[in-house]
């Protein structure tokens, strides 16, 4: 009995040590992971590409919709009234300048020219008689045979008949012109549309007969914001700046054309307004496009792009070094410390990858470019040289991202396993804890 009450006392003092080394284990690790933690508090610099924030100048990616039309595109109108004879096209193909594509009926034209042809041979008949008649009696003046007076109306009325010469010429040459517009021939060189008039119909002077468009030229005219006119005009003065050039893409091929969707053609800027519409703030400009392969029409909607207009001396960042704060766009400032600081910025156009800050930020200051996500304000950097390429630092950014996210997840699988264990070893413990007792 006393022994048994001995052992007793023995197997609880034993439990108690085992307790107490079990609870100091765990402060232990309490510690250590309290430790860790202020450890993880405080970072060590983190490499991140900075760069200094300059004046540049900036070639933009703007485009703006238009309208095509044709340079020369021509109404073809009788000019004279009549019955429409015969067509000598077929409708819808090209034409060439000078040929001929509508007759008129002629007889009643051929028949005006005759009679104005005879009453000019009249008129000259009249004009020789009293051109003899003005001779005689200037000699009949001369010997004192007839009187000033009749020696003037002798010239009146050779006057009178040079006058009626002229007349007859005139109205011969009309009468002619007339019979020549009975033959209607093409003004330009073009592909021509559907007849507006039957033949065998009466046509009036001025009536229309058909369109002419030239397509191996287009026109396209569109609006530029009165900041990008202004921008352009004072660029075009610049002798040193780049030429700016206009391309043209019809988005409506995508759906019927996908092979030609992107196929854009060059072209010049012929115009740009001398004044700004006061309704829409805009600047009228035209661009003038070689289309040989006729595939881009009059009437049709297009986007023009300029290449090359610039904004010259702006400051810009790489568009990866921008984020979206609780306040609106920031950049990531380096302070003297290498200490990172957030900061609000106003944004101006995108320069391609670049992004233009229009306030909010100086010349000389640093900027953080690379790195972004995994920097917070009050963080230290350790500075590397930016490469100057924004595309090649948004590619390495992603990279790094896509490391980081599988490094944390493969910290968090062995914090997991650690927990597990320890539990596992604490609850077998205490399991002995209660056989013993």
């Amino acid at each position: 009995m006393r022994l048994t009450t001995i052992h007793r006392r023995f197997a609880a003092i034993a439990a108690l040590l085992l307790a107490l080394m079990l609870t100091a284990c765990g402060s232990e690790s309490e510690q250590q992971a309290q430790q860790g933690g202020g450890q993880q508090q405080q970072k060590p610099p983190r490499p991140a590409q900075v760069m200094t924030v300059e004046l540049r100048d900036l070639q933009l990616d703007k485009s703006y919709p238009a309208l095509l039309r044709s340079e020369q595109q021509v109404t073809v109108v009788a000019r004279v009234s009549g019955v429409l004879q015969e067509r000598h096209y077929e409708e819808g193909e090209q034409v060439d300048e000078g040929e001929l594509l509508f007759t008129i009926e002629q007889a009643q034209y051929e028949a005006a020219v005759r009679q104005q042809r005879a009453d000019l041979q009249s008129a000259r008949a009249e004009l020789n008689q009293a051109q003899r008649n003005l001779d005689r009696y200037q000699r009949l003046y001369q010997q004192n045979s007839v009187s000033q007076q009749q020696l003037d109306e002798a010239r009146a009325t050779q006057e009178t008949a040079q006058a009626a010469v002229a007349q007859a010429q005139a109205a011969l040459d009309q009468a002619q012109l007339d019979l020549d517009y009975t033959t209607v021939e093409a003004p330009v060189t073009g592909q021509i549309s559907l007849s507006e008039v039957n033949v065998g119909n009466y046509v009036q002077q001025q009536q229309t007969l058909a369109t002419i468009t030239p397509l191996q030229v287009v026109e396209a005219r569109f609006s530029l914001p009165e900041d990008d006119a202004v921008a352009l005009r004072y660029q075009r003065r610049q002798p040193d700046a780049p030429e700016v050039s206009a391309w043209l893409r019809a988005p409506t091929l995508a759906p019927s054309l996908p092979s030609l969707a992107n196929q854009g053609i060059r072209g010049t800027i012929d115009y740009l307004g001398a004044s700004v519409d006061t309704s829409t703030s805009t600047v009228q400009a035209e661009a003038v496009f070689e289309n040989p392969d006729q595939l881009f029409l009059p009437g049709q909607f297009v986007r023009v792009a300029l290449e090359g207009l610039q904004r010259f001396q702006v400051l810009a960042v790489p568009e990866v070094a921008v984020t979206e704060g609780l306040k609106g766009p920031q950049v990531y400032v380096l302070d003297d410390n290498q200490t990172v600081t957030s900061r609000f910025v106003d944004l101006g156009e995108q320069a391609g990858d670049w992004q233009i800050i229009t306030a909010n930020l100086k010349p000389g200051e640093r900027v953080v470019v690379s790195a972004i996500g995994s920097l917070s304000p009050g963080d230290k950097v350790k500075p590397q040289p930016f490469d100057g390429d924004p595309e090649v630092t948004q590619e390495a950014d992603s990279g790094q991202a896509q490391a980081a996210s599988q490094g944390e997840g493969a910290a968090q699988g062995e914090s997991t396993a650690q927990t597990k264990s320890g539990d596992q070893g604490s609850a077998t413990a205490q399991g002995s804890q209660g056989d013993q007792g």
